[in-house]
């Protein structure tokens, strides 16, 4: 479960990105946030992945207080999150299945695990048949695909989704979100999003920011400001 009590993130300069935000996520839940551009959607999922801490309230994480300043167990945190970006975050000198398998060779998990999980997550994202092409050689869609395999292979059971369709057409916007789709209810899912009709498709759970604060909080919600 993910646990925000009275966050706050408040900058020297005065800027305030989160104002006194609570909210729970119950494990293997899947929502949308939602908000114009600003409205601290991206502070919210930094501050998952401990890239942030708050100026003040609590964090929680599986029962742990990852806004505690004296957390040691960052990088055993971030090893069960996955992260998409909307864009991508690829290495290109590194083929697919080299870009997927990163996450599990830092881990120095086997040679044999390595090649069995990365080789079912890409007939998961489609693109099995691509593991030994280049990032250059892919279309912007394949590419999300890669940044979704790697994002899901091995034990993460957190993913955060920060605009993940952006850049993309609408054809292959609906093609990226049936493969979060199919990890419905293994994983917890979190996706910022700007695309009214994606989340008015999905019915599920919506949390509108605005100004730092949470504005709406709806089960099956939709696109709402």
């Amino acid at each position: 479960m993910i646990s925000f009590d009275k966050v706050s993130k408040k900058y020297r300069t005065g800027n305030v990105a989160l104002d006194d935000v609570s909210f729970e996520i119950q494990a293997n839940e899947f929502l949308f946030l939602v908000g114009p551009s600003g409205a601290g959607k991206t502070t919210i999922l930094k501050m998952i992945l401990r890239q942030l801490i708050p100026s003040s309230g609590t964090i929680m994480i599986n029962d742990r207080d990852i806004s505690d300043k004296n957390f040691k167990d960052v990088e055993k945190l971030r090893r069960t999150i996955g992260v998409v970006f909307q864009d991508f975050k690829i290495l290109f000198d590194k083929n697919v299945f080299e870009n997927v398998a990163l996450a599990l060779k830092i881990v120095d998990a086997p040679m044999a695990k390595i090649k069995q999980e990365v080789a079912e997550v890409l007939q998961l994202v489609g693109l099995e048949d691509k593991k030994n092409m280049f990032p250059l050689q892919l279309s912007a869609g394949e590419l999300q695909r890669v940044a979704i395999a790697r994002a899901i292979v091995g034990d993460r059971n957190i993913i955060l989704a920060d605009e993940p369709t952006g850049n993309l057409d609408p054809k292959t916007t609906w093609d990226i979100m049936k493969i979060f789709k199919k990890i419905e209810g293994d994983k917890t899912i979190i996706i910022a999003t700007h695309n009214v009709d994606i989340v008015n498709s999905f019915k599920k759970r919506v949390i509108t920011v605005r100004d730092g604060k949470i504005s709406k909080d709806q089960r099956s919600g939709k696109y709402e400001l």
